[in-house]
């Protein structure tokens, strides 16, 4: 066993660090009055810096700022518009966010990378009415959250359209890494988070296409257009702005996707030449650049998480959803491959990530596998 100098953390998929210009943008704003519904000047001033976060924010996606409603966060974003219908089709690989919300949605099985099965969503779409079409949601995250394994979302959306249903993506884990367009995905509801792209914890995002409308599940004074009432979070809606403006720079600048791309391809590499029993999920399909998923047969998800952490590098087992909950994952299982959901490890790595820390990471776990198995 040994320890890193400084503890070394990958586990972005549940939450970022927070970026500086975050950090240096809400500090500027702690201290003054600001309720954005106010029309003295603090709140004038707070209805600019919510509008134009909400435009970094926009641009960031790829859509317009007035097709934006902030939230709490991504679970909320997800309840708002998964309320909106009679009937939901999920996949069955959905964050607990989506399929806690509707627990009566109708799943779609995924194949053994984690790739939604569009022959059967197709055959769920054709089995509806045309009148029973008019109330249904299709609700796909764009990349999965444990996995890191992205979904065919234009497929997806022409399918759906085709059938006249409107589709919803659980966007938090493609935000802010890749080029979006909302457009191109021509999607009719996205969700987003700021804390997943270095932003604050409790503020997110729901899109929804102009001309869409939902109803309120939260109401109040109004504010978000009726959407989402009570007083902005602003200094969060802040936060959350200067991180997507940073996060915007860095997919322009695409040196940070490049370099996590090839470090975690290296990291891989060496765990299959050195314990060719470790496998990897969702191995040839097309996964988030940051993400790698290895079961370590034989040895429990918490007891490596431990042995990890206590080497000085911080990953996780999947979602982190409650605390201190590691359970066997609901996505291995959907994959097929329930028997290694209870060994499984997720690494995520982001704006602050290093090479040495994957190749650190990889040291560590060949050598607790090897100590271990």
């Amino acid at each position: 066993m040994f320890a890193t100098a400084m503890p070394i953390y990958l586990d972005y998929n549940a939450t970022a660090p927070l970026r500086p210009a975050a950090i240096e943008a809400m500090t500027a704003a702690l201290g003054v009055p600001s309720n954005p519904s106010s029309v003295h000047k603090f709140g004038r001033e707070a209805r600019l810096q919510v509008e134009t976060a909400r435009q970094k924010i926009a641009h960031l996606i790829g859509g317009r700022s007035d097709e934006l409603t902030f939230t709490s966060g991504g679970t909320e974003a997800n309840n708002l518009v998964l309320s909106g219908f009679n009937t939901v089709i999920a996949s069955r690989i959905e964050h607990d966010a989506v399929l806690d919300a509707r627990r009566d949605a109708l799943l779609v099985d995924v194949d053994e990378r984690g790739v939604i099965k569009l022959d059967m969503l197709g055959k769920m779409l054709s089995d509806l009415s045309a009148e029973d079409k008019k109330s249904v949601l299709v609700s796909v995250m764009a990349a999965n959250n444990e996995t890191g394994v992205r979904q065919p979302l234009q497929a997806i959306t022409a399918l759906c359209h085709q059938h006249g249903v409107a589709v919803h993506s659980d966007m938090v884990q493609l935000a802010g890494k890749y080029r979006v367009s909302l457009a191109e995905f021509d999607l009719d509801f996205a969700t987003i988070s700021a804390h997943k792209i270095g932003g604050p914890a409790g503020v997110g995002a729901l899109w929804c296409k102009a001309g869409r409308r939902l109803p309120a599940i939260i109401r109040g004074g109004g504010q978000e257009k009726g959407m989402r009432s009570g007083t902005e979070n602003v200094i969060g809606i802040i936060g959350f702005g200067a991180a997507a403006d940073a996060a915007a720079s860095e997919i322009e600048a695409d040196e940070i996707s490049r370099n996590l791309a090839k470090w975690h391809a290296a990291f891989e590499q060496t765990i299959r030449a050195a314990c060719p029993e470790i496998s990897i999920l969702g191995d040839g399909a097309d996964r988030l650049f940051n993400t790698s998923c290895l079961a370590l047969p034989q040895i429990a998800s918490q007891t490596a998480i431990m042995a990890l952490d206590l080497d000085g590098v911080m990953v996780s087992a999947g979602s982190a959803c409650s605390s201190g909950k590691v359970s066997a994952s609901h996505v291995i299982t959907a994959m097929g491959r329930g028997d290694l959901a209870p060994y499984t490890l997720r690494i995520s790595s982001g704006w602050q990530t290093r090479e040495e820390d994957l190749a650190t990471l990889a040291k560590a776990i060949i050598g607790l596998y090897k100590r271990l198995s």
